[in-house]
């Protein structure tokens, strides 16, 4: 199975342990059959976090561990530029061909790049926020994951 990791599921595999273990007993991303990956965007977004919190030498060093677990996918093939466009024209209720059949939905231009790539790589995307769901079941499914607290 692909797995594509949004940014907040790569925090809680930093901080979270009780959701991370039931990420893992779930679903299992990181397991020897499945493809864990991340975009290249998801990298900028956890090194801007990084410089903003002023992580030290032992978060930064768990960072580059997980990374090294990853498949990291870039973002420049035409394909995934295709599939950017599209998938924020269907958003704004702009395809004519394929309704999104509610209002507008407005996403931050890094959420568009991971749905892009999710959708080329026809992979789940984990995550834990509500940005992607009016793509659920149209472009990718969607692990919708709740923090255990």
């Amino acid at each position: 199975m692909n797995y594509i990791l949004d940014t907040n599921i790569l925090l809680i595999y930093l901080r979270e342990e009780k959701t991370k273990s039931l990420i893992e007993d779930e679903y299992d991303p990181m397991g020897r059959n499945n493809n864990p990956m991340i975009s290249v965007v998801t990298v900028g977004e956890i090194q801007s976090i990084a410089r903003r919190n002023y992580w030290g030498d032992k978060r930064l060093k768990a960072v580059e561990d997980l990374m090294n677990k990853l498949i990291i996918l870039d973002i420049k093939y035409e394909e995934v530029i295709d599939k950017y466009a599209e998938i924020d024209a269907y958003s704004q209720d702009k395809i004519k061909e394929k309704r999104l059949g509610m209002t507008s939905r407005n996403m931050g231009k890094n959420d568009l790049w991971i749905a892009a790539t999710t959708t080329v790589t026809e992979s789940k995307l984990i995550t834990t926020d509500n940005d992607f769901d009016h793509l659920d079941g149209e472009y990718f499914d969607i692990i919708k994951i709740k923090i255990i607290k």
